[in-house]
């Protein structure tokens, strides 16, 4: 039904299993290729893996802070991405078949799954003409304030306003509700224009709390937050236990382990 290759373009027809030969033996067959650039164009011979292709596609150059050097993500975003992306041109060239009876090649350049999820730094370039300078925590565009992660007394926690209603309900979680009224914060481009002020009022009333006791107030107040956690902590995670993502298992060999199931859900299957 599908083939998946993620060799290198050219190494499959070298090998005498490329889409022609094999299309040509089973016209039915789905033939889906990942690559770092793709099957054809300047680029197509250049090896690729994630951190290069952070590189290349522009994620690099807007990750880390302004005063700092282009930085990688953490996880290998490019390359997941790039599964994600492929599983569903797959599921889509299947659904395809079963209209038309014949199968489709199927082609994800990891370049290219990456490109999209840089919309809002993309919309500096053409809205401004100017490459988007790398912003941290702040939004990539510098289009919402409050929007950034801030300091606790015992960690950070991340805060995201993206309407007047989030800083109104962020102004009242504080106490600080004449916030909510000032001209210089009220409307959120004026947040934006006065960044480091609409920043330093939110970390002088989270850095008086632990992150727990920021976070809490925050969510009563149903502003979008979350508490900057390191992976043990999110491996004990009580949300994705319950839900059956995370489960432990005795393994003959290894003991327990923490193992994970799949983030795809097909309920009643």
């Amino acid at each position: 039904d599908v083939l998946l290759e993620n060799y290198a373009p050219g190494v499959m027809d070298r090998l005498g299993v490329g889409w022609e030969a094999l299309s040509a033996i089973n016209p039915r067959l789905v033939y889906a290729s990942g690559s770092g650039y793709g099957l054809s164009g300047p680029d197509a011979a250049n090896l690729a893996m994630d951190v290069t292709v952070q590189a290349a596609s522009g994620m690099m150059g807007v990750t880390g802070f302004p005063d700092g050097p282009p930085v990688k993500a953490g996880p290998a975003v490019a390359d997941f991405l790039s599964g994600t992306h492929l599983y569903a041109g797959v599921m889509t060239a299947l659904f395809e078949r079963e209209r038309t009876g014949r199968g489709r090649l199927v082609e994800v350049a990891m370049q290219e799954a990456v490109y999209p999820s840089l919309a809002s730094n993309l919309a500096v370039v053409f809205d401004a003409g100017r490459a988007p300078p790398r912003t941290g925590n702040r939004h990539g565009a510098m289009a919402a304030a409050p929007y950034n992660v801030y300091p606790c007394a015992d960690g950070h926690v991340a805060i995201i306003g993206v309407t007047d209603g989030h800083w109104r309900a962020l102004c009242a979680a504080m106490g600080r509700p004449e916030l909510a009224e000032d001209p210089r914060f009220a409307a959120k481009v004026a947040r934006v224009r006065r960044i480091e002020e609409t920043d330093a009022a939110v970390a002088e009333w989270t850095s008086a709390r632990t992150r727990d006791e920021a976070v809490a107030a925050l969510r009563a107040g149903r502003v979008p937050c979350a508490p900057v956690r390191d992976l043990v902590e999110v491996t004990q995670d009580p949300h994705m236990r319950g839900r059956g993502m995370l489960f432990d298992i005795d393994h003959p060999e290894y003991g327990a382990l923490t193992v994970h199931g799949s983030p795809l859900r097909l309920h009643g299957a």
